[in-house]
């Protein structure tokens, strides 16, 4: 089956289908770029898709740059070394390459290339984003390769606080890239495990911001359809990473959970994000396996959208527990761990990951308000494998 090429304009300018890269150059000059900063991450930038993008920019006539100096969970000083490359080049726009971590720095750069506060003035609390010198920020084009966290519709970036172990979401509506490119063809050589916890993150959007309390109906309305693409076609794109069609429909399901979860996340992002910041543990791993037992201990307060949920999945077994079960029957046929212990963590840490949870914004739109000892209980669970 040929995969259509498509331009979507909600929530911003969408470019996609497979080959659409190729077009980067012109929507870089739609911007007003000239010299823009491509900002990835260390892997991506020795990979031949990046050399090739930023080869077309400069045969296209534009002065462009890489920046990669990006860990798996960025930093402030990630992001202050960013906006430093930035303007040491006299760029005057961002090309963010990449996976969530990339999209994020990059997206966070464009912010602060043109702000005379630190970044942690922009945290996502209260009017923070008032804050901002909106016309000193970078236009942005954004060009994930994976699918799973969405950042290149999103408003905001999760950067950890190295000093604090600390996840903070810098946001203002202006950092939703001006333009999307969603090109199956760069997310084909992204191994088995990489697309399964990519995958599930964007699952934990859909799920998180579908079971949130928040009155969004559209909202709701994307998260339900991301699932059933993701049901559909994740199992494909993990069994067979050439699959354009699962590929392209996985970038889609992506890109519509970070649009759903304006209605909010949960619990599973709430702890996920303390986790990332103690453990630097990958974050669409942590969703994924934190999963099953969030869903466990909300299943009360949301019996009836899970049971709606089921129906429109089309599961062999209706009622709120049949979500439980296919989402365990998901990560086991997409090769995801069952508990924390697997990948490394332990419990040494469980009240103080408890409190952080406890107090993350993500906590807020959690269907049940959990308490810091429950978060830890929570934590525990996963370690062990009590569900």
């Amino acid at each position: 089956m040929t995969v259509p090429a498509v331009n979507w304009n909600y929530p911003t300018n969408i470019k996609a289908g497979p080959g659409r890269i190729k077009e980067l150059a012109g929507y870089c000059r739609e911007l007003g770029m000239t010299r823009p900063l491509l900002v990835t991450d260390p892997g991506l930038a020795a990979l031949p898709m990046v050399r090739d993008a930023v080869s077309a920019c400069c045969d296209a006539g534009l002065n462009c740059a890489v920046f990669h100096d990006i860990k798996g969970n960025p930093t402030g000083r990630n992001v202050d070394d960013g906006v430093a490359a930035f303007k040491r080049g006299q760029h005057d726009g961002v090309i963010a390459f990449g996976g969530g971590s990339a999209l994020d720095a990059a997206k966070a750069i464009a912010l602060m290339a043109g702000q005379d506060r630190p970044l942690w003035d922009f945290e996502d609390i209260g009017d923070n984003y008032l804050r901002v010198n909106a016309a000193a920020m970078a236009p942005v084009v954004a060009v994930p390769t994976t699918a799973g966290t969405g950042s290149e519709v999103g408003r905001a970036s999760v950067i950890t606080d190295e000093a604090a172990q600390v996840k903070r979401i810098i946001f203002h509506a202006r950092m939703l890239p001006s333009i999307v490119i969603l090109d199956a063809e760069l997310t084909v050589g992204l191994p088995p495990k990489i697309t399964a916890a990519t995958g599930m993150d964007a699952l934990s959007h859909n799920l998180e911001a579908y079971c949130s309390p928040v009155f969004h109906p559209m909202a709701a309305g994307i998260a339900l359809e991301g699932m059933r693409l993701i049901k559909e076609y994740l199992p494909q794109a993990v069994a067979d990473g050439a699959d354009l069609q699962a590929r392209q429909q996985m970038l889609t399901a992506s890109c519509m959970g970070a649009t759903a979860f304006q209605r909010g996340l949960g619990a599973m992002h709430a702890l996920a994000h303390p986790l990332g910041a103690l453990y630097d543990a990958h974050h669409g791993l942590l969703n994924a396996i934190l999963m099953p037992y969030v869903l466990k201990a909300n299943e009360h307060a949301v019996a009836p959208r899970l049971e709606a949920l089921a129906r429109y999945l089309g599961l062999p077994q209706q009622g709120p527990g049949a979500v439980l079960e296919w989402v365990l029957g998901l990560r086991q046929a997409v090769g995801i761990p069952h508990t924390l212990a697997e990948i490394g963590l332990d419990d040494a840490q469980a009240e103080r990951v408890g409190h952080m949870a406890s107090q993350d914004p993500s906590a807020g739109t959690n269907p049940v308000n959990f308490s810091a000892e429950k978060y830890s209980q929570l934590f525990r669970a996963a370690i062990r494998g009590n569900l």
